[in-house]
């Protein structure tokens, strides 16, 4: 199967035939993943425009939202505006495609490894490490219930701290959580993709060297590349 990912498109309404650009060439694969901020500040007319040029392109499509899509709290809406046109949305879910299972959530903050921030002290900051705990364990269990030999994680927020290099080093908490990571090596995840941090590093791996690839465009075309980032399994 050849996968191709891209995060950050971050449509906004007049991006009509922007997107179709980005994306041009990318029918070469077999499923498109996309790895959130699919939209600018989360407007029903931005995820319009978004549909619209994705419409141009016949192969599945799934995706997992972004910080930028829950911008002005449309979020349950623009989901089901992509559900609607046959867009396989992640939300701690999974889809299957022949022997491929993908699994996905948008992710949250925390940091990395020993550097994670723990949950004690003010209840605020035990409600926003609360938050990545929730959404890691809807994810652990959806990738559980996969039967598939190969499994694909999608992600917004980044798992490793590998693919942030780049970014200022103070950001890491706020770009990502390790416990992502730990969760889909536990349930032999055979390669993650995640967006968000656009002046990141392309390619990183796991603590048990499942390759993770920080597909967002910004990354793809400061490397060189085409603004998707295709891979076969």
């Amino acid at each position: 199967m050849r996968i191709a990912a891209i995060g950050d498109l971050h449509c906004q309404a007049d991006s009509r035939g922007k997107i179709r650009e980005l994306l041009r060439g990318v029918n070469e694969a077999d499923v498109l993943l996309l790895a959130g901020d699919l939209t600018n500040v989360g407007l029903l007319e931005e995820m319009d425009v978004l549909l619209d040029e994705l419409g141009h392109f016949d192969l599945p499509v799934v995706a997992v939202p972004g910080n930028h899509d829950h911008e002005n709290d449309n979020i349950e809406v623009l989901l089901n505006m992509m559900r609607s046109r046959s867009i396989h949305v992640l939300d701690g879910t999974t889809f299957e495609l022949g022997d491929v299972g993908f699994v996905g959530t948008k992710g949250f903050c925390g940091g990395f490894s020993n550097l994670r921030i723990q949950p004690f002290g003010e209840r605020a900051i035990k409600a926003f490490i609360q938050a990545t705990l929730d959404e890691v364990v809807r994810l652990e269990n959806a990738a559980m219930s996969l039967s598939c030999p190969r499994k694909v994680g999608i992600l917004h927020y980044s798992p490793i701290s590998a693919t942030l290099e780049g970014e200022e080093p103070e950001l890491f908490p706020f770009l990502g959580s390790s416990l992502f990571a730990d969760a889909l090596d536990r349930q032999g995840t055979t390669v993650i993709v995640h967006g968000h941090a656009h002046k990141g590093s392309p390619e990183g791996k796991t603590q048990n060297n499942t390759p993770v690839y920080n597909v967002s465009r910004f990354v793809q075309t400061r490397f060189g590349r085409r603004p998707f980032f295709c891979f076969d399994l």
